[in-house]
């Protein structure tokens, strides 16, 4: 054969097993790995040791001790979680109307950049499963960029009777057993997991729960799960902080059957997340079937907290107190340390960037997060922010906003707040000013921010009046 010809072959040769290697994985080139996101719905800390899946993910994986939300509020924080970005950048303020909803989000084309549409560039087959964003109508809104996998409801609070956009056909759902919605969520994701695994393709996927949202819905099975069990009486249960901000000044003690009530929901919750926990262990079956588990990152948080007699309120959210903005965040998966806690502040706004470093994906520039790899691996990056950042915008009096507070639940005018490891610094858009010293006042009963020394306060008012303001990591790291 002829030294060209040869050469010519040799190179289509060549271009051919470098081909078979791109399409099936080479041997020596890691899998990307896969991404499962578990994001429930107002759960609250306290709900934890009701959680055995979880709590063996904290035994396996790492946990974030400071990890807040940008809004305890259902779509605001969602919109920061899909985005990276603050609310200030997403426009997302709010549940519905001109400063909420998925009508702004859509609006603003926030739905065209999302940890989602990164993973898709990036070779992922993708899933939403669940909750997405408040006014979104399974019927006649379409699915948004980036999702391979669509399995999303509208009102679906109740668990049962509600309708379910699949890959764009409606189907309603009863009030069978078999039709509760987590569920069905968790027939589906297993289902997800072993044909992704089948097509030896890197997969994420969104599992975002209604529960343990009011109603406070559990399974038929569930429902009789933990007689006798009554809300926590933590020290701030039923107390007023000293020097209350307006709102919350004149509120009265719980009365008897108030304290009633809360007791009765925390149960209703404990009971509800049973099938969220089962969810996870059937997530995790399906993983272990298919043989990807060990090639998995596993996330598990909230949207928000809540609270349930704290500080005199009935149960509800929308506050800058640590039960509804510090929720959980765990995660397992390869090269996550076992058994670790990291203390450093995170946000709702770190986990697209994080899931697009996993991916290998960029990150635009406008994602005010930063990836979490380092600390999950037991690193501390060289520069890392001091402080989370919440921005509500309040009092909320939709009719038609499943979060809108109820008689003496808590309902705050517009605030921002800055929470670090060690304190909670809020101010109020009528310009009341809360600051909690956590690391003698965990319970945030001492409201000393008029006690400040001129400096302190200035410095707090400028980190926050300049968080308020920023764009981009750099520019959000404070």
């Amino acid at each position: 054969m002829p030294q060209r010809a040869r050469m010519v072959l040799t190179s289509l040769l060549a271009f051919a097993l470098a081909s078979t290697a791109v399409a099936c994985g080479s041997a020596d080139a890691p899998a990307k790995p896969n991404i499962v996101l578990v994001l429930t719905d107002d759960l609250s800390m306290n709900l934890l040791p009701y959680l055995p899946h979880v709590q063996e993910m904290a035994r396996n994986g790492t946990s974030f001790a400071n990890y807040t939300v940008t809004d305890s509020l259902c779509c605001p924080s969602r919109s920061s979680l899909f985005t990276g970005m603050l609310p200030h950048n997403t426009g997302v303020f709010t549940n519905g109307g001109e400063d909420g909803g998925y009508k702004v989000f859509h609006g603003r084309g926030d739905d065209k950049s999302t940890f989602a549409t990164s993973l898709q560039q990036a070779g992922y087959r993708t899933a939403m499963m669940g909750k997405y964003l408040n006014g979104y109508n399974p019927k006649s809104d379409g699915i948004p960029p980036g999702w391979n996998e669509w399995d999303v409801a509208g009102n679906g609070y109740r668990e049962f009777t509600y309708d379910l956009n699949e890959n764009g056909t409606v189907k309603h759902y009863g009030k069978k057993p078999e039709d509760y919605l987590v569920d069905v969520m968790a027939d589906k994701a297993a289902q997800f997991v072993t044909d992704s695994a089948a097509q030896h393709t890197p997969f994420a996927m969104e599992l975002a729960t209604f529960a343990p949202h009011g109603p406070y819905t559990p399974a038929p099975r569930d429902a009789d799960a933990f007689p006798g069990l009554t809300a926590p009486r933590d020290p701030a249960f039923d107390t007023l902080p000293s020097s209350p901000p307006p709102w919350l000044a004149s509120r009265t003690p719980l009365t008897d059957k108030e304290k009633q009530t809360i007791d009765q929901d925390f149960r209703k919750r404990a009971q509800a997340v049973q099938s969220v926990d089962k969810m996870i262990g059937t997530v995790q079956a399906a993983l272990d079937k298919a043989g990807v588990r060990d090639n998995t990152h596993l996330v598990f948080t909230s949207d928000n907290g809540y609270h349930m007699g704290e500080y005199r309120l009935t149960p509800g959210k929308q506050t800058a107190f640590d039960t509804d903005v510090h929720v959980p965040l765990v995660v397992t998966g390869p090269g996550v340390k076992a058994g670790a806690t990291v203390n450093q502040p995170a946000e709702n706004i770190d986990l697209r960037p994080t899931f697009e470093a996993l991916a290998g994906a960029a990150t635009p520039a406008q994602v005010d997060g930063e990836s979490l790899v380092p600390l999950l691996n037991g690193t501390s990056p060289p520069e890392w922010r001091t402080v989370g950042l919440v921005e509500h915008h309040g009092p909320d009096f939709d009719q038609t906003d499943p979060d809108k507070p109820a008689k003496n639940s808590g309902n705050p005018p517009t605030y921002e707040a800055i929470r670090s490891t060690g304190y909670t610094y809020v101010e109020y858009a009528n310009g009341a000013k809360e600051y909690y010293d956590r690391t003698t006042d965990p319970q945030e009963l001492h409201n000393t921010a008029a006690q400040l020394p001129p400096e302190k306060a200035q410095q707090l008012h400028d980190t926050l009046r300049a968080m308020v303001a920023c764009h981009g990591a750099a520019g959000c790291r404070h």
